[in-house]
């Protein structure tokens, strides 16, 4: 297919800065020196991320081009020239795993969990109880806070431990408060479990009243507290002006989750959004822990 007629979709274009909120690539909190690997790391996922949900394309559109962007991963990997699309992530990628050894299998579990997503989608499917939503955030959110941890040099069981659930935390919330979205484009996360346990339709939630569909979402958000604090001690082993970036996206988290409270939980209808008074209270927050 020439260039001029090939479709031009959202992933070949300039990266957008407008997902991925908690990752710390533009902050002045990032450590200098580790900024470059740092948004190395996010332009692969960011990219891998709007392959599987960015534009026009078809579901077997997206994973062939998530299959491509697989095999461009495994060659940048072992030194081989990648495909010629996407050099704007490959290139900083290799120097990235060049110089600061980035273990491949986070990428790849990253790949894997944008696929499962195109593939939910299509099917209509959701997840059946919190075990399986757990495997997915093992994919789709841990390796991120693996890697950051593999820069700063942290490798022991405890602080994996910590920041997978500071990462699974976060991807949960994120859940929480893009429920309508989500359930609009054809993503649902509440397991199927919970609705049956709150007598809520797992296909319509919509269509429950009010308060079970509240307290289904409370229920959501009491489980995604627990984890954020289980990993919150994380902070104090994260060194420097990192270790202040974890606090603030610790407690941004926590802030979000006390939105989604002030709505009656109500997220289906409204989306939470931090606003410029939370500021003062995230930092004073930052500065209790």
């Amino acid at each position: 297919m020439s260039s001029e007629n090939r479709r031009v979709s959202s992933s070949d274009r300039a990266p957008r800065v407008d997902h991925y909120e908690n990752f710390p690539v533009a902050s002045w909190l990032c450590p200098p020196d580790l900024r470059a690997p740092i948004a190395a790391i996010y332009w692969f996922a960011r990219t891998a991320d709007d392959l599987a949900d960015e534009g026009d394309d078809t579901a077997h559109e997206r994973l062939e081009a998530l299959a491509a962007y697989r095999q461009g991963l495994l060659a940048t990997a072992v030194g081989r020239p990648p495909p010629d699309r996407w050099q704007q992530v490959w290139n900083p990628l290799a120097g990235a795993m060049a110089q600061h050894r980035l273990p491949l299998q986070p990428l790849l579990d990253l790949l894997s969990a944008f696929e499962q997503d195109v593939v939910k989608t299509r099917d209509g499917a959701g997840y059946r109880d919190r075990a399986e939503l757990l495997e997915y955030c093992r994919r789709s959110a841990n390796p991120v806070g693996r890697l950051l941890l593999h820069l700063y040099g942290i490798e022991d069981p405890t602080a994996h431990a910590q920041s997978d659930a500071i990462c699974t935390a976060l991807q949960l919330i994120n859940f929480w408060q893009d429920l309508g979205r989500d359930l609009a484009r054809g993503r649902r996360y509440l397991p199927e479990s919970d609705c049956t346990q709150h007598d809520v339709p797992a296909l319509v939630p919509m269509q429950a009243p009010p308060g079970r569909r509240r307290a289904l979402v409370a229920s959501e958000c009491a489980w995604a507290r627990l984890l954020m604090q289980q990993g919150s001690p994380l902070v104090h082993r994260v060194p420097g002006r990192a270790g202040w970036e974890l606090r603030a996206v610790v407690q941004g988290g926590l802030r979000v989750l006390d939105r989604i409270r002030a709505l009656g939980y109500d997220s289906f209808t409204a989306r939470p959004t931090l606003r410029a008074g939370d500021v003062p209270v995230i930092g004073w927050r930052m500065l209790r822990m």
